[in-house]
């Protein structure tokens, strides 16, 4: 989570995004830029500082990231840069962060005007379940005694031309930077994808698989509900004995069996 002033600044920085993602190519090559920019910045001490110092005027910070990465990245990406330096973030590192955030919006922008925004957010959510169901992998994935390098070589042994290059790229790029746990790190990537195609996450808890129309009913309710589409993540839990629960941001709606015999059994003390 950003304080208020990086949260600003990264607005600010979004909005010189916008215009260099409207077509696939030129979406996918800021977002691969503006990962490598956030990487260079995680090991150069000295040019994180400089683009940071809050005594510096904001033009002056925006203009020697402009100039730092003249001819190395593209007119577009050089101008999100620059605009994020012009910002005032509450960390250093929170600089790092939202230009990597700013990259994975590229990239998922870049994979929505491709019309694979669908596919890309569907294969994150599906690679985050295969890795929470199996515990040996997840731990590999997550186990910070083995080299990055190393955990994201195993990832790309499992996915490689198997799933959308978009997908491949931040799948690998979260094993080697996220904080979280592999499935949770995915799951938040399907949510993000969700996201930008304008469309709301409901996280579903079913106790045994839905059939196409009952998931079709379950999202045009909630649409209906919402007022926007729906993308349903569904997660099977038998511990639930029949029905559904789910959640949409903050809120949850408890349909389950379970639910409702826990919900009488507390109005039986």
């Amino acid at each position: 989570m950003y304080a208020a002033s990086s949260r600003e600044a990264l607005a600010g920085a979004r909005t010189a995004l916008e215009p260099v993602t409207d077509s696939a190519g030129t979406a996918a090559t800021t977002g691969d830029e503006l990962l490598a920019v956030s990487r260079l910045l995680g090991t150069n001490r000295e040019l994180l500082t400089t683009l940071t110092e809050a005594a510096v005027p904001p033009a002056e910070r925006a203009a020697v990231a402009r100039a730092v990465f003249a001819g190395k990245v593209a007119e577009g990406t050089g101008g999100v840069v620059a605009a994020a330096a012009g910002g005032q973030w509450s960390t250093s590192a929170d600089l790092i962060s939202g230009l990597h955030d700013l990259g994975v919006e590229a990239l998922l922008r870049s994979a929505a005007a491709a019309g694979d925004g669908d596919t890309v957010e569907d294969e994150l959510f599906r690679l985050g379940r295969i890795v929470a169901g199996d515990a040996k992998l997840e731990q590999a994935l997550s186990d910070r005694a083995r080299s990055a390098t190393d955990r994201v070589a195993l990832l790309r042994s499992l996915i490689a031309g198997k799933v959308n290059p978009v997908t491949e790229k931040l799948s690998l790029d979260t094993i080697e930077r996220s904080d979280l746990k592999p499935a949770d790190a995915l799951a938040a990537l399907a949510d993000t994808a969700a996201a930008i195609s304008g469309r709301r996450v409901a996280h579903v808890r079913a106790a045994a698989e839905l059939s196409d129309a009952q998931r079709q009913r379950l999202a045009d309710d909630l649409e209906a509900d919402f007022g926007s589409p729906v993308t349903l993540h569904i997660d099977i839990d038998p511990a639930l004995l029949g029905g559904v629960v789910v959640r949409v941001g903050n809120e949850q709606i408890d349909g389950s069996l379970a639910g409702k015999f826990a919900a009488v059994r507390r109005g039986l003390r």
